[in-house]
């Protein structure tokens, strides 16, 4: 199946030893492929539209963007039905997402569907309250969980199929 969706991430590969076992049956998303991350933009283009000249404006972005440590440090909630881990600072998530944006404005974050938008890495979502909470109260016990934030990848794929792939990653700056 040919793709239909890209999403611009970051990955967060030093958040799976805590979230993993979590998202595996938590978050449909780690069931196509996609790893911890924070989005950036999601939807982003339709894959026929990602050309080299989207790709380069993209690279630009991100690498006006300076690599940055970021600290998960609490777990917190949207509404009952989503557990999620908070990055700390989080501006540098806001920035990337307001600058891909205003390059690309018939790409609003989540379709437009909400107000705001709030950097986070989901480890669970629409699974029973306590189910969620367990996951949270584990996850808690293994904060907080520091990374380097060094990359932005574009990945394609269908939702509610697997596996989405890697497009193509842009480095930060340094």
């Amino acid at each position: 199946m040919e793709p239909t969706q890209t999403a611009l991430i970051v990955p967060i590969p030093d958040a799976e030893p805590a979230v993993g076992r979590f998202r595996a049956s938590l978050d449909r998303a780690a069931a196509w492929g996609v790893p911890a991350h924070v989005t950036v933009l999601y939807p982003f283009l339709p894959p026929e539209q990602v050309d080299e000249t989207v790709l380069a404006t993209v690279r630009d972005i991100v690498a006006a963007v300076p690599r940055s440590d970021v600290w998960l440090t609490r777990v917190d909630w949207f509404g009952d039905t989503v557990v999620w881990l908070a990055p700390q600072p989080d501006q540098l998530f806001r920035d990337l997402t307001a600058a891909v944006w205003r390059c690309f404005p018939q790409a609003p974050p989540y379709g437009g569907t909400h107000a705001e938008v709030v950097p986070h890495l989901t480890i669970g979502h629409d699974a029973a309250r306590p189910v969620l909470a367990n996951a949270a109260e584990a996850v808690s016990a293994q904060l907080p969980i520091r990374t380097t934030v060094e990359v932005v990848r574009l990945i394609a794929g269908t939702p509610d199929h697997s596996p989405w792939r890697t497009v193509c990653e842009f480095p930060l700056g340094t």
